[in-house]
């Protein structure tokens, strides 16, 4: 199966299957459940956020994590990059409305602080993501490795924030040109990112405008000096780093 019909497959029995908690993930910061949706005989791990478990924090707008979380998948898959896994949003969840992820098989044993040097060396996208989305919390075991060695990126709850609030692990290429292929995939998102595209009416519904402002306009300063980041003002990490 390719990954596009596995992923619009996904999506499908994440929309309108039974949600039923498995269990909780006791690490966050926020309430995180694990749950099985099922549809029609099939059945999918899943990652249930609920927008009342939501911790506040005094820069992002409470309520809005979840919101967020599907932003981030909508970018990695305009992007054609499919890092994060198939994510929606359900109002229907067992404690209300929340962000529904597909729950990724993984080494959790495995993240960037113990990825070899050849490992690293394919981190590249996910800068360049985390850049785009304003990630201001890229902890170490928040980029994992799925079978056939695939990234997977994972927890994006405080993203697309129109100030710049870029936290990251991830500080390997400061300063190195962006590869060219990686440039098209932006400019293609660029475009589609016109006030009149529809792409933009589905960020829209998600983030405020400001956020959508400063979205593009970060991808028009990654277009106009097409480099990676170095390390910002303030805290350029998160904490804890794992």
């Amino acid at each position: 199966m390719t990954a596009p019909r596995m992923h619009e497959e996904s999506l499908s029995i994440l929309t309108h299957g039974v949600i039923d908690p498995v269990g909780s993930i006791l690490w966050g910061s926020n309430v995180t459940l694990l749950v099985n949706v099922q549809q029609e005989g099939n059945e999918l791990p899943a990652i249930y956020k609920p927008t009342r478990g939501e911790r506040p924090l005094w820069d992002f707008d409470r309520g809005t994590l979840a919101q967020r979380e599907v932003a981030a998948y909508l970018t990695s898959r305009e992007l054609g990059w499919d890092m994060v896994p198939p994510t929606i949003l359900r109002e229907d969840g067992p404690a209300g409305p929340g962000s529904l992820q597909l729950f990724v098989d993984a080494d959790q044993e495995r993240n960037y602080l113990t990825f070899s040097e050849e490992e690293k060396q394919r981190l590249r996208p996910v800068t360049l993501f985390d850049l785009i989305i304003n990630n201001a919390d890229r902890k170490a075991g928040h980029v994992l490795l799925g079978p056939q060695d695939q990234i997977w990126l994972i927890d994006h709850g405080v993203s697309f924030h129109e100030e710049y609030k870029l936290r990251t692990v991830i500080w390997d290429f400061v300063g190195e040109p962006v590869p060219e292929d990686l440039l098209q995939d932006v400019t293609r998102l660029r475009i589609r990112m016109d006030e009149d595209a529809p792409l933009r009416d589905s960020f829209a519904a998600l983030l405020s405008e400001a956020e959508i402002r400063a979205f593009v306009q970060r991808l028009d300063a990654v277009l106009a000096d097409p480099r990676f980041p170095t390390p910002g003002p303030g805290r350029p990490y998160p904490w804890p780093l794992v």
